[in-house]
């Protein structure tokens, strides 16, 4: 018996002997041709015409000819490419271009910078986590701009510091100060600094908060708010046993710390009390 195979109706009888058309993007530039005497009956385009692609919109490219007239025709089939049958499609969407990089202080970065030898004007801050919340969220910038910032170790010092430091001409000072309100211990100090130097190039300004943990803001670390520490009870002790966190050791306040500073990705998480006041100094050091 002879075998005829598979049933001849199965499958898309309908395709044998198509040809199989490509799909061309409608790139600008592209060079398109439509036979004379298209028909509109193959879901073509109805005329001929050489011309190039000049853009697409709504379901239709539009061609530019040699003598500068341009048409507009349906994307699909029915077009020539380099003598060959293709599909016209809508050409694809390039992706936007990447924004440009920002530092974590808002700043637009500065890639491959070269390293700048630092100037020899400073900032100076009271302690540890000052300097350290400042370079997490301003290093980038203090590199590009070869600031350095310097920790005081409080402000009990700041006259003494400053009249061995010699500001002057390219050689300025930038301080920062915790809780700098009016009548405070730290507004008092820099003012009895500021009388045994030239203050044209000594700017001291603060922050209101009582610790610089405060100017991170409470919702950035999970808090609602940061907790009222009595006089006389150390700020980071009396704030870490009022949140029910582990305060009986330095290593306790420490791993507190950690935990604050490592909910500040950026500058949207500090209070605009510093961002300020950082960034006033900045321009400070680096405008001579």
């Amino acid at each position: 018996m002879r075998d005829y195979g598979d049933d001849v109706l199965s499958g898309d009888w309908r395709a044998v002997g198509r040809r199989v058309v490509a799909e061309v993007p409608a790139e600008p530039g592209l060079v398109v041709e439509l036979p004379a005497g298209s028909d509109e009956s193959d879901g073509g385009p109805s005329a001929g015409w050489v011309g190039a692609v000049v853009h697409v919109d709504a379901g239709n490219v539009h061609l530019e000819n040699r003598h500068g007239r341009v048409r507009a025709f349906p994307l699909g089939p029915g077009f020539l490419v380099d003598g060959e049958p293709v599909r016209l499609i809508a050409p694809r969407i390039s992706a936007a271009p990447a924004a440009r990089a920002r530092t974590a202080s808002g700043s637009f970065a500065v890639a491959d910078a070269p390293a700048r030898v630092a100037r020899a004007s400073r900032i100076w801050v009271e302690g540890r986590h000052d300097a350290e919340l400042v370079e997490q969220v301003w290093g980038d910038d203090l590199r590009v701009e070869g600031v350095v910032v310097e920790q005081l170790d409080g402000a009990d010092h700041l006259a003494e510091l400053l009249v061995d430091f010699a500001p002057g001409e390219g050689r300025r000072v930038g301080v920062l100060l915790d809780h700098w309100v009016p009548g405070s211990k730290e507004s008092r100090l820099a003012e009895q600094a500021l009388a045994r130097v030239d203050a044209r190039h000594v700017l001291v300004i603060g922050h209101p908060f009582i610790d610089i943990w405060q100017a991170v803001r409470p919702e950035a670390v999970g808090i609602a708010a940061w907790p009222d520490v009595p006089r006389g009870i150390d700020w980071k002790t009396g704030t870490c046993r009022a949140l029910g966190w582990p305060h009986a050791t330095p290593a306790d306040l420490a791993a507190a710390w950690r935990r604050v500073r490592g909910a500040v990705r950026g500058y949207a998480d500090l209070d605009p009390a510093l961002l300020g006041r950082v960034e006033e100094l900045i321009d400070f050091v680096t405008g001579e």
